[in-house]
């Protein structure tokens, strides 16, 4: 177990720093000087390199790199040129709006996509396997918008048991943030569900027809204590740790 997390955490740092630098390389390709396109074609030479020593693009590409790591591990995104304020404050309210409506999503995706899965392999072969398959290959293959503009129609217009005109008050307590947020989180969840389904139905398989619980059930244990100690927990670790591919 040690092991497997090490190695998918120094698969994680591998990734953001090959994704660091190809999104540093992305900037430092840009056409155009940066002093000049901020100031303006009519700043003289000594503002733009002035301008261009404040901003630290004139130092190595290196240099400039590991500075922005720097600054990115630390919180410091910069100043945005168009409002000069720190780019971590306009960007905070979006994350934290962001952070809850996953929040409430995964509340939401993870039990019910778990339980349909497992219970899909337990009635492998089965009407109940058949239909949460198809159910789920359906919800993944419609895309997202089309998902949350058919959640908007029955729960906001038709039925109107969810908002759907406006963000939940500044002043709002927590349950009536869940309350807003349920409608975004239901459209999350018709993508994710089929993915989750799946790959909880397939380990659930494989941990059935593993070695340990054909010894389990010869043991004389019943079937939901085997399903419970053996099944559930060595099925659900590959897909708690399994990733949604890019659609």
């Amino acid at each position: 177990m040690v092991r497997f997390l090490l190695r998918r955490f120094g698969l994680a740092l591998a990734t953001l720093f090959v994704l660091s630098v190809l999104v540093f390389a992305a900037s430092q390709l840009l056409p155009g000087d940066i002093g000049r396109n901020v100031l303006g074609p009519f700043a003289s030479p000594a503002d733009v390199q002035r301008l261009d020593h404040e901003l630290g693009v004139d130092r190595p590409v290196y240099v400039q790199y590991l500075d922005w790591v720097w600054k990115f591990i630390h919180g410091n995104l910069g100043t945005s040129l168009e409002y000069q304020v720190p780019v971590a404050s306009l960007l905070g309210p979006s994350l934290i709006n962001s952070l809850k409506l996953a929040a409430v999503a995964f509340a939401l995706v993870v039990p019910l996509s778990i339980f349909g899965g497992v219970f899909a392999a337990l009635r492998r072969g089965r009407l109940p396997d058949r239909v949460i398959t198809l159910t789920g290959l359906s919800f993944t293959a419609v895309p997202e918008f089309i998902s949350a503009i058919v959640l908007i129609l029955i729960f906001g217009v038709l039925l109107s048991w969810l908002p759907v005109t406006a963000a939940y008050p500044a002043d709002a307590d927590f349950f009536t943030q869940v309350y807003y947020l349920l409608l975004p989180g239901m459209a999350l969840v018709l993508v994710l569900f089929g993915y989750i389904a799946r790959m909880a139905r397939t380990g659930t398989i494989d941990a059935l027809e593993s070695d340990y619980t054909r010894t389990a059930f010869l043991k004389g244990l019943d079937t939901a204590t085997v399903i419970r100690r053996h099944v559930l927990r060595n099925s659900l670790l590959p897909t708690i740790a399994s990733r949604r591919p890019s659609s």
